[in-house]
């Protein structure tokens, strides 16, 4: 078994072919908003879930209209694998060990995964696979700042496909391109009354960014280490599972929590599989925060604290207590752009000119959100990084 988990994360690892770029910051971005141009790929369809009807058949509608570019991302996976091990025993490993997997998933999760399974005719291994990828694959950047006003405003951009194939003649990230076509808006409903809102990708069911309104925000990005999201899959796979998936703890927290301060709670009390940085923000002046996690424990909570000056918070995928990686460092142009602002001039607009500027802004970035949660608003846009921009 160990073997296979090995061979399953490898097999998807393609590094021979990364053309690598240097590092490129530019100055920081302005008049972005709204979004327009050639970092702009598209708006975000709104979907809505029903979360009345049995597991099985609340995604039934979203995937019958996303079944193609599902089929399509699916199948840029296979490719990879296919690339790696050219026998198909990657993939045929996926299709007949990763199904048995599923009824070992949460309630109501592994019947959500069925029903996508069942309305995309993608059999159920590989969607399995599709909603693991995210404990061990992304890389993002998200803030939360605080106005003159106490409202607090939440962006991030949704960084993902690292590693996942290296276009040459695109200069792209495969798996990154085409997971644009599947981001969706998704309003999230109970007894027809909205619950929460998320920004996701169609096929997967738990979530990495989303707004409960006129209480609280959230997203999620991941943390590198040794004792990372790997092992605590190997672990779930031979029978340990007292840990919860990083996106599952997230959605519910969304669709159960109250409060930001039973959100941070649980964010920071329950065990996991993965490590994990959740940014949490609140509705009230002074609610927002990075959570720091292994998979065990809460290492470090960062708040805005307007006494010292802390009218935001940013999280890439580094301690904040620690230097980045020199050749990811979207910390310190972030910080640069948000600096320069400054408090009285920060609005969602100029939060997006922060999140457009590169390297903030690089070939990962599938999408960026902008939430209010005093208004309970959630907004988010395809994107695009024009050459010269980083691979990461």
């Amino acid at each position: 078994m160990g073997r296979f988990v090995c061979l399953l994360v490898m097999g998807f690892v393609s590094v021979a072919s990364t053309q690598f770029i240097p590092p490129y910051t530019e100055d920081c971005r302005a008049d972005m908003y709204p979004p327009k141009g050639p970092t702009f790929k598209g708006d975000v369809t709104w979907y809505t879930i029903d979360l009345d009807l049995p597991p099985y058949r609340r995604w039934t509608a979203l995937i019958t209209d996303k079944k193609a570019d599902l089929v399509n991302m699916i199948q840029a996976i296979k490719d990879l694998a296919n690339a790696f091990v050219p026998s198909g025993k990657l993939i045929e490993m996926v299709d007949v060990t990763l199904p048995m997997m599923v009824d070992t998933l949460p309630y109501p999760f592994s019947d959500e995964i069925k029903g996508i399974a069942k309305a995309s005719d993608v059999p159920l291994g590989e969607v399995v696979l599709f909603n693991i990828f995210y404990e061990v694959f992304t890389v993002c950047t998200s803030v939360i700042a605080e106005d003159p006003n106490g409202n607090l405003i939440h962006g991030r951009n949704m960084d993902f496909g690292l590693f996942l194939g290296w276009d040459i003649k695109n200069r792209s990230w495969i798996i990154s391109e085409k997971l644009k076509p599947l981001v969706v808006n998704v309003d999230f409903r109970r007894n027809n009354k909205t619950v929460f809102k998320a920004t996701n990708f169609a096929g997967y069911v738990g979530m990495l960014t989303g707004i409960k309104p006129h209480t609280f925000t959230l997203t999620m990005n991941e943390r590198f280490s040794l004792d990372g999201g790997y092992i605590g899959i190997l672990e779930w796979i031979l029978g340990t599972r007292d840990g919860m998936w990083m996106s599952f703890l997230t959605r519910s927290v969304l669709e159960n929590a109250t409060s930001y301060e039973e959100a941070k709670n649980h964010l920071a009390q329950k065990k996991l599989l993965a490590p994990a940085y959740f940014i949490l923000g609140g509705n009230q002046t002074g609610q927002g925060c990075i959570i720091t996690r292994s998979r065990l424990v809460s290492l470090d909570i960062l708040e805005i604290d307007l006494k010292l000056g802390r009218w935001y918070v940013l999280e890439t995928n580094y301690d904040h207590w620690k230097e980045p990686f020199f050749l990811d460092n979207r910390r310190t142009p972030a910080m640069k752009c948000m600096n320069q602002t400054t408090q009285k001039n920060i609005t969602p607009k100029t939060i997006y000119d922060m999140l457009s500027t590169k390297p903030v802004l690089n070939k990962l970035t599938t999408y960026t959100t902008l939430m209010e949660v005093s208004k309970g608003r959630l907004e988010s846009y395809i994107r695009d990084c024009p050459n010269p921009c980083m691979p990461w």
